[in-house]
C-alpha cells in the first residue's frame, strides 16, 4: 500500500477533520524510534527542519498550532556534549528537569523529554518569551526484547547517531484570557444578598437585655418601643415638676 505523505513544502497538510495529537510514547517509539533506525513511519507527517537555523515564529507551518520537527543536534562545541541551540534573533534555553517517557505496558524508559524556552537577545540577558519547545530523544531500554523492533529488516545499528536525532514539538503558550481576567475581578467566593433586605431594629432601651440578641424587632416595633420609653420619661418629668410647683405653692401660701 502507498503511503501519503501529508508534508508539502516543510508544511503538514492534513485532510479536513484529521488532527494530530501523538502521545509521549508514541512520538518516541512510532516516530522517533523509526527515525533513528531509519525504518518507515506510520505516516509522512513529520518534516526534516534545523530548528535552530530560524527563530520559532519561521518555521513552517501554521504558528498557532503545535508543530513538529525531525532534527539533528549540533554541538555547540568539538570536544562537549552541549548543544547549539542559538538562533538569529536568540536562542532556546533548557528549564527544569528532563522527564523519562515510560512505556505503558512493561514499564520500560525508552526515551526522554526535554522542556526549552525561547529568549530574545543573547544569553544570559535575554528576554523570555511564551514559545516553548519539548525536545524528545530515545534512549535503548534496558530489556530491548521486551519491545518489538519497527520492522524485520530494520538496520542493527542506527544510520545517524542515536544521540543526534531529535524530535521537537514547538508551540506558543497561551497566555490567560478573558475569562481569568474575569476570575480575577471577580471574587472568588460565592456572596449572597439576603433574602430579606429590609432594615432589622433592635429594642435596646428594653429592661430584659439578656434576651436582646434573641428577639430582634421589625422597624415598627422598634419605633414604638423607643417611643413609648420616651413618652414615659416625659410624663416622669412633668410630673415631677407639677409636684415641685404645687410644693412651692403651698410654702407661699404658709408664709
Amino acid at each position: 500500500m502507498e503511503r501519503i505523505n501529508f508534508v508539502k513544502n516543510g508544511v503538514l497538510r492534513l485532510p479536513p477533520g484529521f488532527r494530530f495529537h501523538p502521545t509521549d510514547e508514541e512520538l518516541v517509539l512510532q516516530y522517533l524510534r523509526r527515525k533513528v533506525y531509519s525504518c518507515p513511519l506510520p505516516a509522512s507527517i513529520i518534516p526534516e527542519v534545523d530548528v535552530c537555523k530560524a527563530d520559532p515564529w519561521d518555521l513552517p507551518g501554521d504558528c498557532a498550532q503545535e508543530r513538529y520537527f525531525f532534527s539533528t543536534r549540533e554541538a555547540k562545541y568539538p570536544n562537549g556534549n552541549r548543544s547549539n541551540r542559538a538562533t538569529s534573533s536568540g536562542y532556546w534555553k533548557a528549564t527544569g528537569l528532563d522527564k523519562q517517557i515510560v512505556t505503558c505496558r512493561g514499564g520500560q524508559v525508552v526515551g526522554m523529554k526535554k522542556t526549552l524556552v525561547f529568549y530574545r537577545g543573547k544569553p544570559p540577558h535575554g528576554t523570555r518569551t511564551d514559545w516553548i519547545m519539548h525536545e524528545y530523544r530515545f534512549v535503548l531500554p534496558e530489556n530491548p526484547a521486551s519491545i518489538a523492533p519497527p520492522e524485520k529488516n530494520a538496520t542493527q545499528s542506527p544510520v545517524v547517531p542515536m544521540d543526534d536525532w531529535v524530535l521537537c514539538r514547538i508551540f506558543l503558550k497561551k497566555r490567560g484570557g478573558k475569562n481569568e481576567e474575569q476570575q480575577v475581578q471577580q471574587p472568588s467566593c460565592d456572596v449572597r444578598k439576603p433574602k430579606n433586605s429590609r432594615p432589622v431594629f433592635y429594642d435596646f432601651m428594653t429592661k430584659d437585655r439578656a434576651n436582646l440578641s434573641l428577639a430582634p424587632c421589625s422597624s415598627s416595633s422598634g419605633s414604638s418601643g423607643i417611643t413609648d420609653v420616651v413618652s414615659s420619661e416625659h410624663v416622669d418629668n412633668d410630673h415631677e415638676e407639677s409636684s415641685s410647683s404645687n410644693s412651692l405653692g403651698l410654702i407661699r401660701r404658709k408664709q
